[in-house]
């Protein structure tokens, strides 16, 4: 099933790609997220110094897509992800399918889901599924780069777990470059 969504996916993307009318437009992008969690060492005396909310995982992703008429777009991405609470370190590969709600002079707000496989490159735990469900916006830059700023729950298959999964929401920042 995988194999052939993949190949409806390039033939789909070539297909266009060489058509003579111009439908859309290949981009590339990056995007760095960081989860929080809440500090157990909080207290609520204000002179501990202590914050409420501590990075507790960060992700780094790229990919590469195409975009139809400025409402639909579709990519394949990989990535690398640190979980430092859990020494948890994954690289997911994934599918995703973004629609950009509103549209206005180049800036766009979306919603976007992915899912694929997720890689462990150790033996403490066995390999996954990846799930994401995000919104963000993505404003227009100069030239040919869009700065994209979102909000992700992100959901990794891994045995061992609370119900054999790692939940975390994150905020990420990032790029696409057209």
């Amino acid at each position: 099933m995988k194999r052939l969504l993949l190949l409806i996916t390039f033939l789909a993307i070539s297909s266009f790609s060489f058509s003579q009318e111009k439908i859309g437009k290949p981009f590339f992008t990056g995007l760095g997220n960081v989860t929080f969690a809440v500090n157990e060492h909080y207290t609520l005396d204000p002179d501990d110094g202590e914050p409420f909310l501590v990075p507790n995982a960060i992700f780094l992703r790229m990919g590469f897509g195409y975009e139809f008429k400025k409402r639909i777009a579709i990519s394949v991405n990989g990535g690398f992800d640190y979980h430092w609470n859990y020494a948890v370190s994954a690289f997911p590969t994934y599918f995703s399918l973004k629609y950009n709600i509103t549209e206005d002079q180049g800036d766009n707000f979306f919603t976007e889901v992915s899912y694929g496989k997720m890689w462990r490159p150790s033996s403490n735990y066995p390999d996954g599924n990846y799930y994401r469900v995000g919104f963000g916006t993505q404003v227009k830059g100069a030239k040919r780069w869009n700065t994209i700023i979102r909000l992700d729950f992100h959901r990794k298959g891994i045995i061992g777990f609370d119900n054999n999964r790692l939940d975390s929401v994150s905020l990420g920042l990032g790029f696409s470059f057209f």
